[in-house]
């Protein structure tokens, strides 16, 4: 069993939605939505690649919904604010290449009712993924991926409401955050690190200033010092950027979109695959699991793994992990998720669960989980703490 280090820094990292990689999954999430809107049955595992002037539209999909392609990757990419084709990325001047073909036959006998060795739906591919919770933050998010998500999320809020006194931020940037911790709880703030894309008449100050103003507004007091190290565009110059200064794919920052690094991470990405790839739904209902079981008090932290086989319903295992914080001991916790009567764990019972395959009636949508994290953001199913009465229950 784990167990809570004592003294020791942590660091996590994120990347705004004007990061190549970033761009990439969110056209790729944005073809999924459209997919969706009119066949909430479709198939989709579409990946993306951008660079210079260049999107390339490529993957596996089966739809009744009639897509434009093209239309959808304009359209994300106008919304993330590249509009101008002086910094080497523009939507409406970029060319726009588009290769898909239908969903293996193979695999779709696995994944459809009543098709296959198996008469209910089964997992869309074999593979591990794993969800986390911790008290440390009231998000129950690790503190430093949290804040490293605020900061650039609040660069770009105001990149976006306010462009005549931000006109100097352009859309790329990235984040860092290291803190300090002290028997598992972050006690200080350590060092960030800020790099941000910007106009060649914006002056290095000038962004630090902003930087140091919105540590304020988005990282609590009691964990800023006069001692933080803070690092604003350490090179000096960060003009070239985006798709042009470095190619995106979909699916590249995996570590980004969920913890940080902390705990452990299955080897599949989420955006651009529908709600039948375990490799995106399974993750979401782990962190549904294990944020419930820290939200119920039954630990301070919280993993929970689930593992698959292609075309097999039930997970071929369960583990959990409360790194020895749990107030019951974790065989328990794993013989109430074995059972299956809180959480149904099948691919179909997660998708019902979470209503995934229905997010706009909701209020939310899959490119919304393409930047600033897939965890921690109220918007989506996965963050309810609905089955804490029924977790405290049953154990």
């Amino acid at each position: 069993m784990s167990k809570i280090r004592e003294r020791h820094i942590f660091t996590s990292e994120s990347v705004s939605e004007g990061h190549p990689d970033k761009v990439s999954d969110q056209i790729s999430d944005a073809i999924l939505d459209e997919c969706l809107k009119n066949d909430s049955e479709s198939r989709v595992a579409c990946e993306t690649l951008t660079t210079t002037d260049l999107i390339v539209i490529s993957g596996e999909i089966t739809t009744k919904s009639n897509v434009n392609f093209e239309q959808v990757a304009r359209k994300a990419v106008t919304e993330i604010g590249y509009t101008k084709s002086e910094i080497g990325f523009s939507a409406d001047d970029c060319k726009v290449f588009v290769c898909i073909h239908k969903q293996s036959a193979d695999i779709s006998q696995g994944v459809s009712q009543g098709e296959g060795l198996f008469t209910e739906q089964g997992a869309g591919d074999q593979g591990m993924m794993f969800g986390y919770a911790t008290d440390e933050t009231p998000e129950l998010m690790p503190a430093p991926v949290l804040y490293s998500h605020k900061l650039v999320s609040e660069l770009a809020k105001l990149r976006k409401s306010d462009p005549d006194t931000y006109y100097y931020l352009l859309p790329d940037a990235k984040s860092q955050v290291s803190i300090v911790y002290d028997e598992g709880k972050p006690i200080s703030v350590e060092s960030i690190v800020v790099s941000h894309q910007h106009t060649p008449d914006m002056e290095r100050n000038t962004l630090e200033n902003l930087v140091k103003d919105i540590v304020c507004k988005t990282i609590p007091s009691k964990l800023i010092n006069s001692d933080v190290n803070y690092y604003v565009n350490p090179t000096g110059r960060f003009v070239i950027g985006g798709p042009h200064g470095d190619t995106g794919l979909t699916g590249r920052k995996i570590i980004v979109d969920t913890y940080g690094g902390v705990g452990s991470h299955g080897g599949g990405a989420f955006s651009g695959k529908d709600p039948s790839k375990v490799d995106r739904s399974a993750a979401y209902m782990c962190r549904y699991i294990a944020k419930n079981i820290v939200a119920a008090g039954l630990a301070k932290k919280c993993e929970v793994q689930a593992a698959y086989a292609i075309g097999v319903a039930k997970p071929v295992s369960i583990n959990v992990d409360t790194y020895g914080t749990g107030t019951v001991d974790d065989s328990k916790l794993h013989d109430v998720l074995t059972d299956g009567n809180i959480f149904d764990m099948r691919p179909v019972g997660i998708i019902e669960s979470l209503d995934l395959k229905n997010p706009f009636k909701n209020g939310w949508s899959y490119i919304e989980t393409a930047a600033y994290g897939h965890f921690g953001r109220e918007i989506f199913p996965w963050e309810k703490t609905d089955k804490v009465e029924e977790l405290k229950a049953a154990v």
